[in-house]
């Protein structure tokens, strides 16, 4: 048996006494978990550095989607889900944006539902979700989808049961038209009722939809021999006034006025106006020279006629490979203006249509980068932002 003394007592007393006020503080102290409250935001108005990015994701076979993206910060805005291989297109007052997808009723089986929907730019909500006939289910490019230069069309290329394109009022949310283009792919869109698509021998098809519902068809002559030198289907295109810059695998430049009656230009040298020799076409396929080459390899800055060209030092046969440079050249001079390296290879190069305009490039691993389109200078980069990205700015077109 132990006694303690009485100023042990106490002492041990005091000692106690502290523990249990000590817990019991540390205990009120705690933070009260406060219940979720849900918001709604709404974006502000698209500005000309205001930017949509689709990240298609064929890469590793999963769901794609759309972000908005704010270049001025370099942040995420908001984003919509779309499914694997979708397009994009904005409207010209940037109040909408049109994604067209496939989805399977099964996931990967069972019905086909080919869809246009119509989300609000702002607040990001879905406002039509448009059933069409069919859609191209294939690698994204930009002109797979278009749309009018008022915005009440939008033009759906489709190759199932054949080529063809489908004319969707954006108004009524219907399928107006669906023209047939045989031998011919994708859509240019020119003003306010028509398209054109290039075709497997070398020419336009031009398609006028009238006021009465029909469609007529015009054919350009043949600009190009594509067994000998291709073109881009990714060339710069303005829907306002047709103003078109098809851009061949060996670096000729094809100026085009599209419309019921499409223009074409005689072609200039990319090379040449950079001072060196036209390279060669297909039937010399192993000069190596400065070649333009990538995937949206090409943008216009229209008011300043300007045109950004991503080019790399390659074959013939290299007209998929990454550009090491970005070469800007005056569409009226056809001359190079000025020639901005790239401290990352980019297969894709975008550029604002304001009088202060950014660049966009990116990487293989998703990273995007947003430059001074006027120097060259990184400004910011977003880290992981899509691997199979294609994008759009706002308002204006490039």
């Amino acid at each position: 048996m132990s006694l303690l003394s009485p100023r042990k007592s106490w002492l041990g007393l005091l000692l106690g006494s502290a523990a249990f006020f000590s817990a019991a503080t540390v205990q009120a102290a705690e933070p009260v978990l406060q219940t979720e409250q849900s918001d709604v935001v709404t974006l502000k108005p698209y500005s000309p550095h205001t930017i949509l990015v689709e990240d298609a994701v064929y890469t590793h076979n999963k769901d794609g989607r759309v972000d908005v993206v704010d270049a001025d910060r370099g942040v995420l805005l908001g984003m919509v889900q779309a499914a694997y291989n979708p397009n994009m297109v904005l409207s010209p007052d940037a109040s909408h944006f049109y994604v067209g997808e496939t989805t399977w009723e099964r996931g990967n089986r069972g019905a086909r539902n080919d869809l246009l929907a119509e989300y609000d730019s702002q607040t990001l909500k879905l406002t039509a979700d448009e059933k069409l006939p069919s859609r191209a289910l294939v690698t994204p490019k930009r002109n797979d989808m278009a749309i009018s230069a008022d915005g009440a069309r939008v033009y759906v290329y489709q190759m199932s049961p054949a080529n063809a394109v489908q004319v969707v009022d954006t108004k009524e949310h219907k399928v107006t038209h669906t023209v047939e283009i045989p031998g011919c792919a994708l859509a240019y869109a020119w003003g306010n009722a028509g398209f054109s698509s290039l075709c497997g021998d070398g020419t336009l098809s031009n398609v006028s939809v009238e006021a009465d519902g029909k469609a007529s068809v015009t054919h350009s002559a043949a600009f190009f021999a594509p067994d000998k030198d291709g073109i881009f289907e990714q060339s710069p295109s303005v829907a306002k006034d047709g103003a078109t810059y098809f851009i061949s695998y060996s670096g000729k430049v094809y100026p085009t006025i599209l419309s019921a009656n499409s223009v074409v230009q005689p072609a200039w040298s990319l090379q040449e106006g950079a001072g060196l020799k036209p390279a060669s076409d297909a039937t010399a396929p192993f000069e190596v020279t400065w070649r333009p080459g990538g995937w949206q390899m090409s943008a216009l800055h229209k008011d300043t006629h300007e045109l950004y060209v991503l080019m790399h030092r390659g074959t013939f046969w290299t007209h998929k490979d990454a550009g090491a440079e970005v070469w800007v050249y005056n569409t009226d001079t056809h001359k190079r203006i000025r020639r901005m390296p790239l401290k990352v290879a980019s297969t894709m190069v975008g550029v604002t249509q304001d009088a202060s305009p950014l660049m966009f490039t990116t990487d293989d691993s998703g990273d995007f980068f947003i430059s001074d389109a006027r120097t060259g200078k990184l400004l910011r980069t977003m880290k992981g932002l899509g691997t199979s990205l294609i994008f759009t700015v706002a308002p204006g077109e490039g």
